[in-house]
C-alpha cells in the first residue's frame, strides 16, 4: 500500500480538512487547521505531502517522524497542526484497513465512554447563568466559561474582579455541588492579575483554572501553582512533548493539548503518558470541527488519565451543525447525559460525506482572528 495523493479542503465555517489517499482506494481524513492560519497551514500540509509520496501509510510512527525531523527547521504551531492532520489522517487508514477503531490499536479502550463539557457564555451573571442552565438541560455535568469576556488592563479594576466572582458564583448557584465549573482565563491575565485572583475563586472549587498566564510566562507557573489549591491546566499553545515538560514540572494538574495543533494522535498520545508520569489529568483542546473531535475521543478512550473533553457541538451561537457539517452520521456525536458513548467504527469512527466536503471547499471561507485594543489604543491579549 502506497500513499498516491493528499488533498486539503477548506470547509466553513473556519475547518481545513485533508484527505490522504492509498493506491489500494483507502483513505484516511485529518483536521491540521490552526484557527485563523488555515491557508499557512494549508500550504503546509502540502509542502510536507512531497515527502510521503509512494510511502506506506501503516509506518505512522517512521511517517511522523519524517514529517517532523526531517528538515533542519523544526516545530511551531504551524509545521506542528500540518502534521495533527496527516497523523490523524493516516491513523484512519490504519483503522480502516484493520478492520478497528483507532482506540483499540492505541491498546484498547480504558472506558466506555467519554465526559464531555461545553462553553457557557454571558458578559453578566444573569445571561451566563441562563447559558448554564442551558447546558444542564441538555444533561451536561460540566461547563467552561471565561474568566474575562473582554479586555484586561495588566492590574485591572476591583469591578473587573467583582464582575468575574458574580458571573463564577452564578453558574456555581446553577450547577450544584454535583457539576464541574471551569474557569478559562485565556492569557488574557497578567501574572498579577492571576495571583490576585486565584485565591478569591477557591471557594467556587473550579474543576480548573485555564491558561492562568500566557506560555512565555511557564517560567512562572510553579508560583502560580504553588499559590493556590485550585487544579491548574493548559496546552492548547503547547505542541510536544518537550514543551509539556516545563508546565508538568511546574506542576500543572491537567495538560490541555490539541489534536489538530500537537502533532496528532502520535504525539497527544506520548503526552498523556508523560503527563501521567507527573500525576496530572488530559482535557484535550477541541473547540474545532468533526474530525478533531473524533481524533480526540480516540485518545480519551485510550488514555487511563483522561478527565474531560472540550467540544463545541452546538449548545451556543458559536456550534450548531457547522461543527458536524460534512459527516454521513452524526449518530457517535450523540450525548447521552453528558458523554459520548464509545465509537465502535474503523479509524476515527466516523464517515465523511466527501462529496459535501468537496461542495463546501468550494465556498471556502478566509477566516481571521481580529487583533484586540486596550482603550488606549495598545494592543490587548485575544
Amino acid at each position: 500500500m502506497k500513499i498516491v495523493r493528499v488533498e486539503t479542503f477548506l470547509v466553513p465555517p473556519r475547518w481545513l480538512f485533508v484527505r490522504v489517499e492509498t493506491d489500494e482506494g483507502v483513505a484516511g481524513w485529518g483536521e491540521p487547521v490552526l484557527e485563523g492560519r488555515a491557508g499557512t497551514v494549508r500550504t503546509a500540509v502540502h509542502e510536507l505531502a512531497e515527502l510521503l509520496a509512494g510511502a506506506d501509510p501503516l509506518r505512522i510512527e517512521d511517517n511522523w517522524q519524517l514529517l517532523t525531523k526531517g528538515a533542519f527547521y523544526r516545530g511551531g504551531p504551524i509545521l506542528a497542526s500540518a502534521v495533527a492532520g496527516i497523523d490523524q489522517a493516516l491513523w484512519d487508514i490504519a483503522g480502516k484497513v484493520r478492520g478497528a477503531a483507532v482506540h483499540e490499536l492505541l491498546g484498547g479502550p480504558v472506558r466506555e465512554r467519554v465526559r464531555m463539557y461545553a462553553w457557557v457564555a454571558g458578559d453578566d451573571a444573569a445571561s451566563i447563568a441562563d447559558s448554564a442552565a442551558r447546558a444542564v438541560a441538555h444533561g451536561l455535568t460540566a461547563v467552561k466559561l471565561l474568566g474575562c469576556p473582554g479586555t484586561l488592563g495588566p492590574i485591572d479594576t476591583p469591578a473587573q474582579t467583582d464582575l468575574l466572582l458574580r458571573r463564577v458564583a452564578a453558574v456555581r448557584e446553577v450547577l450544584g455541588p454535583e457539576r464541574d465549573v471551569a474557569i478559562d482565563f485565556h492569557g488574557r491575565f497578567s501574572p498579577a492579575m492571576a495571583r490576585r485572583v486565584l485565591p478569591l475563586l477557591e471557594p467556587f472549587e473550579p474543576l480548573f483554572v485555564e491558561e492562568p498566564v500566557l506560555p512565555e510566562f511557564g517560567h512562572l507557573l510553579p508560583e502560580i501553582v504553588a499559590g493556590t489549591s485550585i487544579p491548574i491546566a493548559t496546552g492548547e499553545r503547547l505542541f510536544s512533548r518537550g514543551d509539556f515538560l516545563p508546565a508538568l514540572q511546574a506542576g500543572i494538574a491537567v495538560a490541555q493539548p490539541d489534536l489538530s495543533h500537537a502533532g496528532g494522535i502520535s504525539e497527544v498520545r506520548r503526552i498523556a503518558v508523560v503527563a501521567e508520569t507527573f500525576g496530572a489529568s488530559l482535557a484535550p483542546h477541541c473547540p474545532l470541527g468533526p474530525l478533531a473531535l473524533a481524533s480526540s475521543l480516540q485518545v480519551d478512550l485510550a488514555s487511563p488519565n483522561f478527565l474531560v473533553q472540550e467540544q463545541a457541538l452546538g449548545l451556543e451561537a458559536d456550534g450548531g451543525s457547522e461543527v458536524l457539517a460534512g459527516l454521513v452520521d452524526e449518530q457517535p456525536f450523540t450525548m447521552v447525559d453528558g458523554h459520548l458513548l464509545r465509537p465502535r467504527g474503523p479509524g476515527l469512527g466516523i464517515e465523511v460525506d466527501e462529496q459535501a466536503v468537496r461542495r463546501a471547499a468550494q465556498i471556502g471561507h478566509s477566516y481571521r482572528i481580529t487583533p484586540w485594543r486596550h482603550p488606549d489604543g495598545s494592543l490587548a491579549e485575544l
